[in-house]
């Protein structure tokens, strides 16, 4: 049994379990060999005050605001009538790039964003989301987290900002659009494209792009006007549900076996600010650390399932997939390499996360770096 399931079954001392599988149905998923269950602990809803938060994603549309919402809502019967979460779709409230802040004011109680974004302010974040042939898949992200220290570390630098970083939140790899065909490394060359920034940008950049930062809400004006050429933008089913074939006829991915190069595991989170979570009861903190994993698991699946439906979409409209040859890769490993150790030295928490990141690379486990890779270049820790 997970944790997550001992909680539900060891709070409250006579819940069915049974009635309460039935109760959290929607919130639970059997995927990736795991099953995680987050479960209502208030025997009595009549007498609970109920403590609401809003909550602002960073979906603007599709599978992913859909899977978000859907969630979000099930909250206060979960916890019966204690917690209710309010969610808000991308710009609803704040901009996208302007979650961060909108949380720390109080404007939101809690955020799920796209971690990456936060890299211009908080140069550590970049190391807390894919950045280009880095970490890829999202077990070797689970390592870092789980087992080397990550999710610790990740609450201590979102700690100075006010903010309690309650976990990750898996998503699947990002994809480009464009409206010329890519079918190398040489055709990024002057080529027009919108990515989200950190490290990501400066890969792009370093092998011949001009590189643009938006947010995801804004992609398709930006392709529609000619802004861009191209666009990194989440997976196949939220850009077909945001009308990318509409403004594009090509469609870049990785070799086969690694759908993206640069961001295979786009990975969100779930923070509050420091002054709501305080105020959770123990047992409620405990609750939402596992319930979150709870919505990573059910996010993860429903962008998975709905991807791979996409795919015959974007084909029967026309869209060109190409992908990248593998003997590509050690060129976009050669760019990558020394943008890796600039970031890290940009400050001590940059350093010390992709000091445990570096450590799971070059483990047999995972072997995608070897010291001869980085030789001349050091972490400053």
């Amino acid at each position: 049994m997970t944790r997550q399931g001992k909680q539900g079954s060891g709070q409250g001392g006579t819940v069915n379990r049974r009635g309460l599988l039935k109760t959290i149905g929607a919130g639970t998923i059997a995927g990736a060999g795991a099953v995680a269950i987050g479960a209502p602990f208030i025997s009595d809803p009549a007498k609970a005050a109920t403590t609401t938060w809003k909550v602002q994603t960073s979906w603007p549309a599709g599978v992913g605001l859909e899977t978000f919402k859907t969630w979000a809502n099930s909250i206060k019967e979960k916890t019966g009538g204690e917690l209710e979460f309010k969610p808000f779709a991308a710009k609803e409230v704040v901009g996208d790039f302007e979650l961060l802040d909108g949380v720390k004011n109080g404007v939101l109680e809690a955020m799920n964003s796209f971690t990456l974004y936060w890299a211009g302010k908080m140069p550590a974040t970049a190391f807390l989301s894919s950045y280009l042939m880095g970490l890829r898949y999202p077990h070797e992200w689970d390592i870092f987290f789980y087992s080397k220290g990550g999710i610790e570390a990740a609450r201590e630098i979102f700690a100075k900002q006010g903010l309690y970083y309650v976990g990750r939140i898996h998503h699947g790899p990002n994809i480009i659009h464009s409206k010329k065909p890519i079918r190398s490394i040489d055709d990024f060359k002057d080529l027009k494209l919108r990515v989200p920034g950190g490290m990501i940008a400066e890969g792009f950049a370093a092998i011949g792009a001009k590189t643009t930062l938006l947010p995801g809400s804004e992609v398709f004006s930006a392709l529609e006007k000619g802004t861009v050429d191209a666009a990194d933008y989440t997976g196949p089913a939220v850009n077909w549900d945001l009308g990318f074939q509409q403004v594009t006829k090509y469609i870049w991915v990785g070799p086969p076996g690694l759908e993206s190069i640069y961001q295979p595991v786009d990975l969100m989170d779930f923070c509050v600010g420091m002054n709501h979570w305080n105020k959770l009861s123990p047992k409620m903190k405990q609750w939402v650390e596992a319930e979150i994993q709870v919505y990573s698991n059910t996010h993860f699946g429903a962008i998975q399932k709905a991807d791979i439906e996409a795919w015959g979409k974007f084909e029967k409209a026309g869209t060109q997939i190409n992908r990248l040859p593998a003997e590509d890769l050690p060129k976009f490993q050669k760019a990558a390499v020394p943008i890796w150790f600039k970031w890290a030295n940009k400050d001590k928490d940059a350093a010390r996360l992709f000091k445990l990141q570096l450590d799971v690379m070059e483990s047999p486990t995972v072997g995608y770096v070897t010291p001869d890779m980085y030789k001349g270049l050091k972490i400053d820790l």
